[in-house]
């Protein structure tokens, strides 16, 4: 059976040019494609126009120059409601995010204003909580809750709406690297086990060769590179140009390669993958 990552794309975006009031080019020459059940990433330094894709997408920014298409739907002509029944943006602060009193008056607020009955709203805030590993929380202030915390009651805010694609505005900022790690564990589960589409914005390279199905480099308002992790993550020089690095563990073998004249076939880009190319290496050296 076909992949259907392949084959069924959910958000497709090419952008010609938009421009801030003042005139500033913030996007220009810009294709992303986004396939149902994929794990996209768009990286890059502060500045590099992240957040506007992201607002792009979700249909707040309409004066850009170009398409963008919803499940072949022209977003532009996408009423809010018709939008926000499939898409939903995290912000990169929940505290901009979240209004309510409680938890759950919070995760309802969205199904209630859908018309959904109160036992459905009820139904759909635990089941969102319970994604989130945030059951038990449901009479919880929300001003008691710790950042990552409120970082998981905006995601359930968005599932209990039923959305289907996800984008996250750096989903990790903020966090202690233990709550990064339980950020990007929360979300490939979503992912993989509950079929969730999420694009994700984030600079943290680090985290991204360990998640991500596919990758994109923005600079400048503009895509530089695009694919899987392993063929973007390429050198250290190529990646400074954008202001990124590479992933600790790459820029190490890299280091060893180029330099010290170490027969690396391959830069790995996690610990795992690093772990195994060394104990080749020094085997074959024996």
């Amino acid at each position: 059976m076909e992949d259907i990552k392949s084959t069924q794309v959910r958000l497709s975006i090419n952008i010609s040019s938009f421009k801030y009031p003042d005139g500033t080019q913030a996007l220009s020459d810009m294709a992303v494609d986004v396939s149902h059940g994929e794990f996209v990433g768009i990286l890059g330094s502060n500045g590099s126009g992240k957040t506007t894709l992201l607002n792009i997408m979700d249909g707040l920014i309409k004066n850009f120059e170009g398409n963008v298409y919803l499940d072949n739907a022209d977003i532009r002509r996408l009423s809010p409601k018709d939008i926000y029944k499939k898409v939903g943006l995290v912000f990169q602060n929940p505290d901009n995010q979240l209004f309510a009193s409680t938890v759950f008056e919070d995760v309802a607020f969205g199904p209630l204003n859908m018309g959904f009955s109160e036992e459905d709203v009820e139904r759909k805030v635990t089941g969102a909580l319970r994604d989130v590993d945030m059951n038990g929380y449901e009479k919880k202030s929300i001003h008691n809750l710790s950042f990552g915390q409120k970082k998981r009651v905006c995601i359930a805010g968005l599932l209990a709406m039923g959305h289907e694609i996800l984008l996250l505005d750096e989903p990790t900022a903020g966090l202690d690297p233990m709550g990064e790690y339980r950020m990007m564990n929360l979300l490939t589960r979503l992912n993989k086990e509950n079929g969730v589409t999420i694009v994700m914005a984030t600079h943290s390279v680090d985290l991204v060769p360990l998640f991500l199905d596919r990758l994109y480099i923005l600079s400048r308002g503009r895509i530089v590179r695009g694919g899987i992790p392993e063929d973007v993550f390429k050198a250290p020089e190529e990646m400074s140009n954008v202001k990124l690095r590479l992933p600790q563990i790459a820029e190490l073998i890299y280091r060893l390669k180029h330099e010290d004249k170490m027969p690396f076939e391959k830069i790995p880009l996690t610990i795992g993958e690093a772990r195994r190319e060394i104990i080749k290496v020094a085997k074959e050296r024996r």
